[in-house]
């Protein structure tokens, strides 16, 4: 398994509506270390990292989310936070070009070391 950067202190908002996928992404984040927020939607997801300013530093975010898509809530948050870093995950094709500065892409489903290695990158590469 790939492992993080050590002594990294990046809270994470996993934000995905599928109940499994993110209670066991956010419990493989919580066991490497990572603080780990949780939503269930878009509003949720800007509620959470509203209600914890600065805090967060990476959105790991299904692009498909009922109500308002997740690409458009990171903008929305990217505004708030040009630094915030996104790990984008999808079970449909998407065009990675299309993303945003600080973003990484990975195809669901995932294994355990691809989802630390796609963290890794995108910690890595700012």
């Amino acid at each position: 398994m790939t492992s993080i950067p050590a002594g990294s202190s990046t809270n994470v908002l996993v934000v995905e509506d599928e109940n499994f996928v993110r209670e066991v992404t956010a419990e493989i984040l919580a066991a490497a270390g990572y603080q780990v927020l949780k939503a269930r939607s878009a509003v949720e997801a800007i509620r959470e990292f509203r209600q914890h300013p600065g805090e967060v530093g990476l959105l790991v975010v299904d692009v498909v989310l009922p109500g308002k898509n997740g690409r458009d809530m990171a903008k929305e948050l990217m505004q708030e936070n040009p630094e915030l870093k996104t790990v984008f995950i999808s079970g449909y094709p998407e065009n990675p070009a299309e993303f945003l500065h600080h973003t990484i892409y990975l195809a669901k489903p995932f294994s355990l070391a691809s989802l630390m290695q796609k963290i890794r990158d995108v910690i890595v590469a700012a």
